[in-house]
């Protein structure tokens, strides 16, 4: 007898082929939730939310015994579809293969790998299980997140299809569906490279083009980014004519886990709920409860003991969400960090487009994404994949009933420990030999614990450092603590209160200071220099106080030289700081003089009064990069910090030293202007006029970066008449600068070339080569855009002897460019191509990579007019790549278009279909 349980279609259960009647759809909703979940039992309370949601009638329980008794009337005669009851609640147990879910995901499993012939005739056997809309005739809320669930599934499947049919060579057949496909889902990324793929190589490369031009513009109007780089990639080959076979390689593999935790007990029910969720490909599960419960510790063992069901890798991210010291991570930051991980090189500014560009990586990849100590719903939603093959693990105090509710993603509570798991840790900890030896002490112990793991391993490191006191001592201590506020509950307060009073008093008066002190420090983490600023100790004493308190589990080095608390712990510490004003203040001007110095080594050429020190700083740029990437949290929650305590000297001077660092990484395009905002706040305060002037400079040119050009004026205009007031002649200079560039991207380079000028004459009357340079070859720049051409030589030329003089190879770089401009504009195309080429070297050598870009666009102009259309032509598809690498969409359209023109003009045969 041959049975088969559907659920790809109608649910339906079949016996040699016949259905057998399984009643009305409520009755059928009972069998699919336990076929969905076969072999896992269901609780009442579940079924009945499964089939009536929130509207469950007042005799639901007594109905659904109807619909089960039925059920296993109609399947009494069917082998293998007993419906049994545990004290779990009721489970289906059925062999997997006899299921067409199940089925349909080990066929698709086993395509993945083995010759291409073979995978395609697997995954087509699977798509053929699908027999319309899974669970077909069942309605309701439960139904319909499955049903999505499963449709994500099935479509995965199709491009994966997809992707094995067009490996070989069968475009032609896949023309019509994937015409279908992508307008079902215009924004899908991958559909649509396998469209234009099957376009060109049936001979239809225009419109392969064209569909490019389709999904750029939906992308941007729906998403506000750019096409992902696979698909830039793609549509640069078409418009070469030679469309490589599809990719092979591997991306980047990522390994963010961090380790797991040394001892774990239990959580047994746990984990076979979290296997059970996070089986499937694209489950997602959020672990919730109190702080200190666990969470991270559950989520990470799970997260190793499943590495082999993730072989693309895993990322992870500690969102801080409630890190009492300062914001949680801004999503920006996560999704930089997996973006690098995976191995983007260029990175949108805006988060909507890293967000776009995360899922298009992810996308098709069997990844574990965990999302740790997430604030709430907002914090999690724009880091969630995508696709339907990554595995989402996110942990939260908060019930995250608004991510279930949106998403889907359930919930599981975590509680604190039991008694016996809770004595099973202390015994790791310590040793089963000393725990049973005082039970009543350890019965003491555990009760000020509540069960909590953060505490018993505070209590146990306690222990552990005097093995040869009773327990009992340590039992004694804890009842002289009094309560600890804010925490989740009343009881869990008391209990930690009392495990840190028992754990500080077993400090040295020292550590027991510095403990206190890093409640306070600004930041998530606390490098080395910083602690022993804060402590006002040598680095020496620091290291070795910070031994002590880690021996106590009160702080965490984890990474080499970097310190952090538990928040929970932290919350402690800040309540007995002492004297935390002078110690706050300290580490502020610790980081206003480091990063001073760091910035002074990345922009040597002149520092404002309003923010002079005299700190030594690093000996090569690419160690204050380095040092400002480790430390750019820190610093931009100490300026916070001094903002909070009216420090306004170094709000200002902590902006000045992130701004160098922060307009070379232009994606924190909305940092910087938040710095700023807070530096020309904290200037107007204090009435310092050098450095309203600073400020009011700094937060226009930010602004204009942003795109943001009125306000920028407004700003700008306003550190012209301060640095007037000021006499800070060479600040004066800088502001007519940052004029010309906001009026060129007005359009109106004749005021561009009069604040060009302007800065000009300023700068001629001070000592400053280099700046003198720049303001020339800006000069001579919009001299060329108005076509006074001897005049923007003159300029030029003279800008590029100071540069040389100087041995400034980005100031000559610049330069020779915009001679290149100047002699293409005269008819000397020859020329302009050698003035060109230099520059470029010049530009590699220095790393500007932007400014590159443009000169390879000039320099195929150039060619061009000079009669050398296939020079031009490949100079224009290196500026193309380069400008979609970038995400400077205007930019490449333009090239693109420019491209399609000629090779329309040259009668271009197509080549490589």
């Amino acid at each position: 007898m041959e049975v088969s349980f559907e659920l790809l279609g109608e649910v339906r259960v079949l016996v040699d082929g016949v259905a057998v009647d399984l009643g009305h759809a409520r009755q059928r909703c009972v069998l699919a939730a336990l076929l969905v979940d076969h072999n896992q039992p269901q609780s009442l309370d579940s079924l009945t939310e499964k089939v009536w949601g929130d509207r469950a009638p007042r005799q639901a329980r007594s109905t659904l015994y109807g619909y089960l008794f039925r059920l296993r009337q109609v399947l009494g005669g069917v082998p293998g579809a007993v419906i049994g009851r545990t004290a779990a609640g009721y489970v289906l147990p059925v062999d997997a293969g006899t299921v067409d879910l199940e089925r349909f995901r080990a066929l698709v499993e086993r395509s993945r790998s083995g010759d291409d012939d073979e995978a395609l005739a697997l995954v087509e056997r699977a798509l053929g299980l699908w027999r319309g809309e899974a669970l077909g005739g069942i309605s309701g809320g439960w139904a319909d997140a499955v049903r999505q669930g499963l449709d994500r599934e099935r479509w995965s499947a199709v491009a994966h299809r997809n992707d094995i049919a067009l490996r070989l060579g069968r475009h032609e057949s896949l023309l019509a569906e994937l015409s279908t496909l992508v307008k079902r889902d215009p924004l899908d990324e991958r559909l649509a490279a396998q469209f234009m793929l099957a376009l060109h190589r049936s001979g239809r490369p225009a419109e392969a083009m064209a569909h490019y031009q389709v999904i750029r513009r939906a992308l941007a109007d729906e998403l506000g980014t750019d096409p992902g780089p696979r698909l830039r990639e793609l549509y640069q080959q078409m418009l070469v004519g030679e469309v490589a076979p599809p990719a092979v390689g591997r991306p980047p593999t990522p390994r963010q886990l961090p380790a797991p935790p040394r001892l774990f007990v239990g959580r047994d029910d746990e984990l076979v709920v979290l296997d059970g969720a996070l089986a499937r490909q694209g489950g997602s599960l959020a672990v919730v409860g109190a702080g200190g419960s666990g969470k991270t510790a559950l989520a990470l063992h799970w997260a190793h003991r499943a590495l082999d069901r993730f072989p693309d890798g895993q990322l992870y991210a500690d969102l801080r969400g409630f890190d009492p010291t300062g914001p949680p991570t801004s999503t920006s930051a996560v999704l930089l960090g997996f973006l690098g991980a995976l191995g983007a090189t260029s990175l949108p500014a805006d988060v909507d487009g890293q967000a776009a560009l995360y899922r298009s990586l992810v996308a098709g990849r069997r990844l574990l994404v965990v999302l740790d100590n997430a604030r709430d719903t907002d914090q999690v939603l724009a880091l969630l994949p995508g696709g339907t093959t990554c595995t989402t693990l996110i942990t939260s105090r908060h019930r995250l009933t608004a991510l279930t509710a949106s998403r889907g993603v359930p919930t599981l509570a975590l509680d604190v420990l039991p008694d016996d798991d809770a004595r099973a840790l202390l015994s790791g900890h310590l040793s089963p030999q000393r725990v049973s030896a005082e039970p009543e002490a350890v019965a003491t112990l555990l009760g000020h614990c509540a069960g909590l793991p953060l505490a018993i391993g505070i209590v146990a490191a306690r222990a552990a450092a005097h093995p040869g006191f009773p327990l009992a001592a340590f039992a004694d201590e804890l009842g002289e603590a009094d309560g600890l506020d804010g925490l989740d509950t009343a009881e869990l307060s008391t209990s930690l209160r009392a495990v840190f009073a028992a754990s500080l008093r077993a400090l040295s008066a020292d550590a027991a200071r510095l403990f206190a002190l890093l409640g306070i420090a600004p930041g998530p983490d606390i490098g080395l220099p910083a602690v022993a600023a804060l402590a006002d100790v040598p680095v020496p004493r620091a290291r070795s106080l910070l031994e002590e308190l880690e021996t106590g589990h009160l702080v965490r080095q984890h990474v080499p030289g970097r310190y952090r608390m538990h928040d929970l712990v932290r919350l402690c510490a800040a309540e007995r700081a002492r004297d935390e004003e002078t110690a706050l203040g300290r580490v502020i001007d610790f980081y206003v003089r480091s990063g001073l110095a760091a910035e002074r080594a990345l922009y040597p050429h002149e520092t404002p009064a309003a923010v002079f020190s005299d700190q030594p700083g690093p000996a090569d740029d690419g160690t204050a990069l380095a040092w400002l990437v480790t430390e750019y949290t820190c610093l931009i929650a100490a300026q916070e910090a001094a903002v909070r305590a009216g420090d306004h000297p170094a709000v200002w001077r902590l902006a000045w030293a992130l701004d160098t660092f922060q307009r070379r990484q232009g994606h924190l395009h909305r940092d910087q202007i938040t710095v700023w905002r807070a530096g020309l706040a904290a200037a107007d305060r204090a009435g310092d006029l050098d450095a309203r002037a600073l400020a009011s400079w700094r937060l226009g040119a930010a602004l204009a970066r942003a795109g943001d050009v009125d306000e920028a004026s407004r700003h700008l205009h306003r550190a012209l008449t301060l640095s007037r007031e000021a006499g800070d002649p060479s600040g004066e200079a800088a502001v007519h600068q940052s004029l010309a560039w906001v009026r060129e991207t007005q359009g109106d380079d004749r005021q561009a070339l009069h604040h060009a000028v302007s800065a000009l004459d300023v700068l001629g009357t001070l000592d400053r080569p280099i700046r003198h340079a720049h303001a020339l070859n800006q000069a001579g720049w919009y001299a060329a855009r108005l076509n006074d051409l001897d005049q923007a030589r003159h300029y030029c030329e003279a800008a590029l002897s100071l540069a040389r003089a100087h041995a400034d190879r980005d100031a000559e770089a610049r330069t020779l460019d915009s001679l290149g401009y100047i002699a293409h504009r005269a008819g000397h195309h020859d020329k302009a191509v050698a003035h060109y080429e230099l520059a470029l070297t010049h530009f590699e050598d220095v790393g500007a990579t932007y400014d590159y870009a443009d000169t390879v666009e000039r320099l195929a102009d150039a060619h061009a007019a000079a009669g050398r259309p296939d020079r031009a032509r490949e100079h224009r598809l290196r500026a193309l790549a380069l400008f979609l690498q970038q995400h400077r969409t205007a930019d490449a359209d333009r090239v693109a278009l420019t491209v399609e023109a000629d090779a329309r003009k040259r009668g271009n045969p197509r080549r490589g279909s």
